[in-house]
């Protein structure tokens, strides 16, 4: 987890100076598909962050619950990590 607690800290960190760029932009009134294009890498890289954090949860947290015998909660989980992605 340590490893990939780093590679998220670190992708937000991109994540963040991509945010004060596109602020940039707009105050600089860049063209609007410069402006769109950042937003759209903003995105795929938050995308990127849930996905990981997801298959980690649903794979040690629970995965535990399933074990431990918190069959209800682990189901109540796994279905709202379903409705949280449809969105």
């Amino acid at each position: 987890m340590h490893t990939n607690k780093q590679k998220l800290a670190r992708r937000l960190k991109i994540i963040e100076g991509q945010v004060r760029g596109i602020q940039k932009m707009v105050d600089k009134n860049a063209y609007c598909i410069d402006i769109i294009t950042q937003t759209s890498a903003i995105k795929q890289g938050l995308s990127s962050i849930e996905d990981s954090l997801l298959e980690g949860h649903l794979g040690h947290c629970v995965v535990n619950q399933i074990k431990s015998g918190q069959t209800d909660k682990a189901t109540k989980e796994i279905l709202k990590v379903y409705q949280l992605k449809r969105k």
